[in-house]
């Protein structure tokens, strides 16, 4: 069971859980095609790149990155039953920009414009938190951690940059 804004009860029905099981489907389907392009980045150029001291091991991200879309995809989902507009589209917004930057970093190598990506993506992920704060706190949490790693990655992104 639910509770809406205005603070009545109200029942998960089968179509919310399948809609939630939509939500986890895009989430991971943008985790997916971003392992497609993380793929022959990392055995390529990142490989061989110039890296800052505080680059943490290749086989940390895929388990980081699987828990963190299940908790955007729940985060997602909460704000629709919430039927919380303003908070989806940024959601949307920060999903969005985060299917942008790793092609751009891992796949096409562009160093400085995928940092312009990740810290519009850092951004975004204020305003889906602040917006999601408003309807849902809970939403708000589970993008909390989310938030601090892409922050960690936009440090990582840099370096990189300056350093190649």
């Amino acid at each position: 069971m639910t509770t809406l804004s205005s603070g009545s009860p109200r029942t998960t029905t089968g179509r919310d859980w399948l809609v939630l099981l939509g939500f986890l489907v895009l989430c991971y389907a943008v985790a997916g095609l971003g392992s497609l392009a993380t793929l022959g980045g990392v055995d390529g150029w990142y490989a061989t790149a110039e890296k800052p001291p505080f680059t943490p091991p290749n086989r940390l991200f895929g388990p980081v990155w699987t828990v963190l879309y299940g908790m955007i995809a729940v985060s997602g989902w909460l704000l629709w039953l919430r039927r919380a507009k303003p908070a989806l589209l940024a959601w949307s917004v920060q999903l969005v920009l985060n299917l942008l930057w790793t092609p751009a970093f891992f796949g096409l190598e562009l160093l400085w414009p995928a940092f312009a990506i990740i810290l519009a993506l850092d951004a975004a992920v204020v305003w889906t938190i602040l917006r999601a704060r408003a309807v849902r706190p809970v939403a708000a949490w589970l993008l909390v951690p989310y938030l601090g790693w892409i922050l960690f990655a936009s440090v990582l992104n840099a370096s990189l940059a300056v350093l190649n």
